[in-house]
């Protein structure tokens, strides 16, 4: 997606643990996380257990992650959808969706000729 000048957007729901995380989760150019997700390699207990520390408050939940700067935004699931295409709209140079439109059909716009672009 990068070679293509494409946005990598990553939606973090709940969980997102173990080797999600560890890999393609968390490589958004924007990630954006549910409220109260639980995003991490390990669990609390487990990681607990291997620093034998005791763990802040919220630990490796999305609200505790954003104000790290680990995740963009929180949106709850069912405004998630207006937020995508707000946002790819915004990304693609299009109107901003109106969130009272009837959902009829999506409209999407036709993909770049690529023997035009080799």
């Amino acid at each position: 997606m990068q070679e293509r000048g494409l946005p990598y957007i990553s939606v973090l729901t709940d969980p997102t643990m173990g080797g999600v995380s560890a890999s393609f989760a968390m490589l958004g150019d924007l990630n954006i996380a549910e409220p109260k997700a639980l995003i991490g390699f390990a669990g609390p207990r487990v990681i607990e257990q291997t620093v034998r520390e005791k763990l802040p408050p919220g630990f490796q939940r999305s609200e505790f992650l954003i104000e790290k700067g680990a995740i963009d935004m929180i949106v709850r699931r069912p405004e998630m959808r207006l937020k995508l295409a707000s946002i790819l709209a915004k990304l693609m140079n299009l109107p901003a969706p109106n969130p009272d439109a009837p959902r009829e059909g999506v409209v999407v716009p036709p993909a770049p000729d690529q023997e035009s672009e080799a």
